[in-house]
């Protein structure tokens, strides 16, 4: 009786996976990568509304009109050309010098911080940041990871409730290895994985609006140089910046192909030109 009610309780799980994996199927642009996202888009782009929306209440927004124009100028170029060009993309420049960094949520809402200026250094640099972030946001980098986090959740309640008649002390142990394993062999791998394929999509989409991908390499020194010491890669969510680079010039000939059929976008545009102008 009692294997016959374990194979009756989980069998709805398993159908209910199944089903999920069918439904929440799908094909990441450029790459035809398959996704697996839970969450229907709406909702997805409802939370990235709302987060934007708290960090406008809780961030400065620059005052600099000029770096205002500039992120626009290149955000609404590369979305043009992204698979998801009707979405409703928002492009904020927040002010934090000491922050050199960009950022993509669902639905479209980009952030640049002042501190990625003096990086970008051009509108060809800029466009390597926003069309990166443009790829998170086209590709539902967003969706996909509360996806897995859900996953990963679901497979700690289900330890924890095989473990109900252990001892705390194990189950303690358990649970925090569970935790230590899904981390450096899940979550961050698979944060990787996303970083290098908003890389390459953003390499496609900045050639395709007309800014030359080549200047990507240069970009990406430059951020190794402003980056200082950073982590082991197994432990970053991000790639190292060599692997970057890397990647960059083996994806470039495809890039360069759209590149040469684009009509050509000014690339090496001072953006930081007007930086003392409030």
């Amino acid at each position: 009786m009692r294997s016959i009610f374990k194979r009756k309780s989980l069998f709805p799980v398993g159908v209910l996976l199944f089903l999920l994996l069918i439904v929440a199927c799908a094909k990441a642009p450029i790459t035809n990568r398959t996704q697996f996202i839970i969450l229907p888009q709406a909702f997805e782009m409802q939370l990235g509304a709302s987060a934007y929306l708290s960090m406008l209440e809780t961030e400065k927004v620059s005052p600099n009109k000029h770096y205002a124009r500039v992120v626009t100028r290149v955000g609404q170029r590369i979305a043009a050309v992204s698979h998801t060009p009707n979405l409703r993309w928002r492009y904020t420049v927040f002010d934090d010098d000491r922050q050199v960094n960009a950022f993509a949520l669902p639905g479209g809402k980009i952030g640049v911080y002042t501190g990625m200026m003096p990086v970008a250094k051009t509108d060809a640099g800029l466009a390597t940041v926003m069309a990166h972030e443009v790829a998170h946001a086209t590709a539902r980098h967003g969706g996909e990871r509360i996806s897995l986090g859900l996953l990963l959740e679901m497979g700690s309640a289900a330890l924890a409730s095989a473990m109900r008649k252990k001892d705390e002390k194990t189950t303690s142990r358990v649970l925090a290895a569970y935790g230590v394993g899904s981390t450096l062999m899940v979550a961050l791998p698979f944060s990787r994985k996303q970083e290098a394929e908003a890389d390459r999509i953003g390499l496609i989409y900045m050639a395709k609006a007309g800014y030359d991908p080549r200047e990507a390499i240069p970009f990406w020194e430059r951020m190794g140089a402003a980056g200082g010491g950073s982590p082991p890669e197994f432990l970053s969510t991000h790639p190292g910046y060599r692997t970057r680079i890397k990647n960059l010039r083996r994806w470039m000939p495809e890039a360069m192909e759209y590149y040469e059929n684009s009509e050509k976008a000014p690339n090496n545009r001072i953006v930081i030109a007007e930086k003392s102008r409030r």
